[in-house]
């Protein structure tokens, strides 16, 4: 595989200039270590966005700005005041989000060697951001109508998805070597040479099931997201019209499933790879903590924090979930992935 001379990514091989001054795109050349950290850097922010995304309808911010993209009419940045603030700043965040998005793009494109499938999942990524961009518009201009809410939730969790794939691939240190010596890498598109085992299959599709029913359990619980403005007007937010107690019950019996399966998962691949082992011991660790988590909140009364934490762990989850599956996973001749080198995880997608 090409050496990584230097550190820095920022490199002067290959300098352009626009009168006289040197064109940061083409000094931007990242080893694939770097690109792996910034990898590493958008999924942390599309994580990080879902959590303070949360956090905007926990505090009933969700209309502190009620246009968009403009926060009122006529006015671009938001007054200060508290909800007004929430919004604004998770807006804000979202902007630095899509920059992280974006150098994913442009070092897939710099980076040597030069890779399709590190490409094509980065833009992904552009069109992923863009779509939630839209759908959070709708949300606002629906008045947080909940089904708005629940897919602009959903998608995000897709994007975290593809990050952790991006991620995975970046680290992929046989895709560069075959690269290097002149050839067409596995998995060099959309699609993976390597798949994913059954236990994988089935701990990504309860985690799903999980996903989509906490979903409808906050569609149908008391925080809409909105709170009565500084004169006193009461925001009228529609709510899913179910018994949240039942939701609830269904969202329990599915988690039930998934810890299940992660205990007999973790069994069964205790002495098949060290990788797997850990991934899907962590896995159940946390699984186990936001079960816990989401017991005392429900008994609580459903107190906002306890939800922001609950919602956080729904993400870890969720990584950690795709983790496994990425860790497990073999090639058709039924080889597992191979062991991360120091620094570089291994592990490609299906």
């Amino acid at each position: 595989m090409r050496s990584d001379a230097g550190r820095r990514v920022w490199s002067a091989t290959a300098p352009g200039t626009y009168g006289g001054a040197v064109l940061l795109a083409d000094r931007f050349r990242p080893t694939p270590r770097q690109y792996l950290r910034i990898t590493h850097l958008a999924l942390a922010g599309l994580a990080l966005i879902i959590v303070t995304g949360a956090s905007v309808r926990l505090t009933g911010s969700g209309l502190g700005c009620t246009d968009w993209p403009l926060c009122e009419e006529g006015k671009p940045i938001a007054p200060l005041e508290f909800h007004a603030m929430i919004e604004f700043i998770n807006r804000l965040i979202t902007g630095l989000v899509s920059v992280a998005v974006g150098l994913a793009v442009l070092g897939s494109m710099r980076r040597l060697p030069r890779r399709r499938d590190l490409t094509l999942w980065s833009w992904f990524l552009v069109g992923g951001v863009v779509a939630q961009i839209i759908i959070g518009a709708f949300v606002t201009l629906s008045d947080l109508k909940y089904s708005v809410v629940a897919l602009h939730f959903l998608v995000s969790m897709v994007l975290v998805w593809a990050a952790v794939v991006l991620m995975n691939r970046a680290g992929d240190t046989a895709a560069d070597t075959a690269v290097d010596g002149g050839r067409e890498p596995a998995g060099s598109s959309l699609r993976s040479g390597r798949r994913w085992t059954t236990e994988a299959k089935v701990l990504v599709g309860l985690g799903t099931a999980v996903l989509v029913s906490g979903s409808v359990a906050t569609s149908s619980s008391k925080h809409p997201g909105a709170v009565p403005d500084g004169n006193g007007v009461e925001h009228v937010v529609e709510r899913l019209p179910l018994d949240l107690g039942s939701v609830v019950r269904a969202h329990s019996v599915l988690v039930w499933l998934l810890c299940l399966a992660t205990v007999v998962t973790a069994v069964r691949v205790r002495g098949r790879s060290g990788p797997a082992s850990v991934a899907a011991t962590q896995l159940l660790a946390v699984i186990v903590a936001q079960g816990a988590l989401g017991y005392v909140q429900y008994f609580s009364g459903v107190p906002a924090l306890m939800v922001g934490f609950h919602v956080a762990g729904s993400v870890l989850v969720w990584v950690l979930a795709l983790r496994f599956a990425f860790v497990s996973a073999v090639d058709p001749a039924g080889v597992p992935a191979p062991r991360p080198t120091a620094g570089v995880t291994t592990t490609p997608v299906p």
